[in-house]
């Protein structure tokens, strides 16, 4: 049977929450019950949108704490722990988080080779993009579990993308880090097994987000996936945040370890 309650007031913590598939898995799994920390990158100009979010999650009667600051500096991601380990302590529910989702699109998107040196894509460009978009994910989760925040039936997902395995102008260094994240999602959902955590990668079709419109050619990606989609429309941010809301159930135990796409079928065209 399923037990749609079960996520009532655990905690769900989403990095990148402040737009895209992280704000609207932020509101879906407030839907679901579940009180939502934050991490998000923002300058002054996009920080009303992140009291937006704050306040429609609080609008459904659960807790939001939000935290801006950069998810791959060590010193924040520290002191960030021990802030959500202080609200769970008050909140007198220790251990409960119960989701981790990977959202940071941070990344270069030089070409590996261009007529001039200065255009390509430097080893700092490179270690930054893939340590953002997909290391970060490894130290996360190692905080959780070794602060105790995350315990038996913890969910953790990394969003990426067909960009993992296939090429688009540009899109080297990400691609990279995309399949760097499903390679560590699989390591973790190995070494977490005993501990009865699971850690799947989802992989979105094509979806107008902030991120995606970063890419140079975009339109064409656009254009081409509206196509060939065998749904006929492109992947919302809807779609995903519902089925990671399916896949945090308790019913979801045995899901582990896998490349998962929610995309309508795009990815077999």
């Amino acid at each position: 049977m399923i037990d749609i309650k079960s996520l009532e007031n655990s905690w769900a913590l989403i990095l990148g929450a402040s737009s895209g598939f992280g704000e609207a898995l932020s509101i879906e799994l407030a839907d679901c019950g579940m009180n939502i920390f934050g991490v998000h990158l923002d300058r002054k100009g996009t920080l009303p949108k992140v009291a937006e979010i704050v306040s429609k999650i609080q609008s459904k009667g659960r807790q939001a704490k939000f935290f801006n600051i950069n998810a791959a500096d060590a010193e924040k991601r520290s002191q960030t722990i021990q802030e959500m380990i202080k609200t769970l302590d008050e909140d007198g529910n220790p251990g409960s988080v119960k989701v981790l989702v990977h959202s940071l699109a941070f990344g270069t998107l030089k070409p590996y080779i261009a007529e001039e040196k200065k255009q390509m894509v430097t080893d700092t460009n490179m270690n930054m993009t893939v340590d953002v978009m997909a290391h970060s994910l490894v130290y996360w989760a190692q905080d959780l579990v070794s602060n105790k925040l995350m315990g038996e039936g913890g969910r953790i997902f990394a969003l990426t993308s067909a960009g993992g395995h296939k090429v688009w102008p540009t899109y080297g260094a990400v691609s990279a880090a995309k399949a760097a994240l499903e390679s560590h999602i699989r390591q973790l959902a190995f070494e977490l097994a005993p501990s009865n955590i699971t850690a799947n990668s989802i992989m979105a079709g094509v979806t107008e987000t902030p991120a995606l419109k970063r890419i140079p050619g975009s339109e064409k990606i656009v254009e081409k996936a509206s196509l060939y989609n065998p749904s006929k429309r492109l992947t919302t941010t809807q779609d995903v945040a519902e089925a990671i809301a399916i896949l945090s159930l308790p019913q979801a135990h045995w899901i582990t370890g896998n490349l998962i796409g929610v995309d309508g079928g795009e990815d077999i065209v």
